[in-house]
């Protein structure tokens, strides 16, 4: 495995582990439609469905982890999101959030941008 993808992996567990905390319950990683996928689906209360992508770097010389979420990738996980709504007959709020994580030997942030975009 490349180390990129070390790095995206565990940057991943990383944003789980910070949702967690903040009192979010998960409910899906890694969850696939078509060619789209979802890094993180969660709840919180009250009733509202979190899709969020992470993005890890290793550093914001080239920016941030966040500006790396182009308009394409917003409208895929738009996708994956309304067929995981439509399988699991969600009903109540949906948002769409991006943690951007920056991790390195000497330095580790997580940023939680909620309603980062939106869907329409």
């Amino acid at each position: 495995m490349a180390d990129h993808n070390d790095l995206g992996i565990l940057g991943e567990k990383l944003a789980q582990e910070f949702l967690v905390k903040k009192g979010y319950e998960i409910l899906e990683t890694n969850w696939t439609y078509l060619k789209a996928e979802i890094d993180i689906i969660a709840r919180i209360e009250p009733g509202i469905l979190v899709i969020a992508e992470v993005k890890t770097r290793t550093n914001t010389f080239i920016g941030k982890p966040e500006e790396f979420v182009s308009r394409g990738k917003q409208q895929q996980l738009v996708k994956a999101a309304d067929a995981y709504i439509k399988d699991k007959g969600w009903q109540d709020e949906v948002r769409f959030d991006i943690i951007a994580v920056v991790l390195n030997e000497k330095y580790q942030q997580i940023e939680h941008l909620e309603d980062a975009f939106y869907f329409f």
